[in-house]
């Protein structure tokens, strides 16, 4: 296997390139928006949409941004994520209740569903406005972003199932929902669904259990930077403890280090090789 040249819009289902492809995609969605349309192009997809909103305090966050691309075959929608700092601040706000959960299934993080509501509208929009033939659908996002695309994927599937996405893929991706709408999302969007936990990313183990719960079909990349279809106990535990620090987001940490976007894609490269 080696590291695939060009973006794949044709083929179906889970493989590593295809994940490969949409951590590239999610990566992008952090440059601004004259590079995210070179680069579209680049890899064959004619149109570009992008998805924009800035909040006002007291919200954590400054804004929530994404892009949609579409090709005669595929349409990737693509969420920015946020740096570590800012999001330790915003998965600990605890000082509003979480929201009802899309098609009233569950709950969801206050933050998440405040910051999806932002752009859902503009990103449903075009949906609807650059799948004319059928085109396949998927959602992708690292960090803060993996939770949006996940929470899209989610509010489709449940509340609009025939526009419902081929796939979401996540990196980094915390804690979103409660466990009735992660069950309810498992049960009915299984095998689509794919989200990859770099080692000790601290970020997947944010907001903390039983409170929150992730959806399954985890993907783990251990220490050596190897993909996994589950977690490992022992590998999992030894990795946790060789990067154990007083801060879990301070600069220097294992769980900083490994929430880096590069070391996702690095660790994908590594096993397409």
């Amino acid at each position: 296997m080696a590291v695939p040249v060009s973006f794949d819009h044709a083929s179906t289902g889970y493989s590593l390139e295809r994940a490969y492809w949409l951590a590239r995609a999610a990566d992008l969605a952090y440059k601004d928006e004259s590079a995210v349309e070179r680069q579209a192009a680049q890899w064959g997809f004619g149109q570009v949409r992008h998805h924009h909103t800035r909040f006002t305090p007291p919200f954590p966050l400054q804004d929530t941004q994404a892009y949609t691309m579409a090709g005669d075959r595929m349409i990737v929608t693509a969420f920015r994520g946020t740096e570590p700092a800012q999001i330790k601040d915003w998965l600990s706000d605890a000082t509003t209740p979480p929201c009802p959960g899309p098609g009233g299934n569950g709950f969801v993080h206050y933050g998440f569903a405040e910051a999806l509501a932002s752009v859902y509208p503009d990103v449903h929009h075009a949906l609807t406005e650059l799948r004319t033939d059928g085109q396949t659908v998927y959602f992708t996002g690292h960090s803060l972003g993996g939770a949006l695309a996940m929470l899209a994927g989610a509010r489709l599937f449940l509340e609009e199932p025939h526009l419902a996405a081929d796939g979401v893929y996540t990196y980094g991706q915390p804690r979103t929902c409660d466990r009735l709408l992660a069950e309810a999302f498992n049960k009915g969007f299984g095998g689509r669904m794919y989200r990859f936990v770099n080692n000790n990313d601290v970020v997947p183990q944010l907001p903390p259990e039983p409170a929150f719960a992730h959806v399954r079909a985890l993907r783990y990349i251990d220490s050596h930077g190897k993909v996994h279809e589950a977690m490992p106990t022992l590998s999992a535990f030894g990795d946790r403890v060789k990067g154990l620090t007083g801060d879990p987001f301070a600069p220097a940490s294992d769980g900083v280090r490994d929430h880096f976007m590069r070391n996702y894609l690095g660790a994908l490269e590594k096993n397409l090789a």
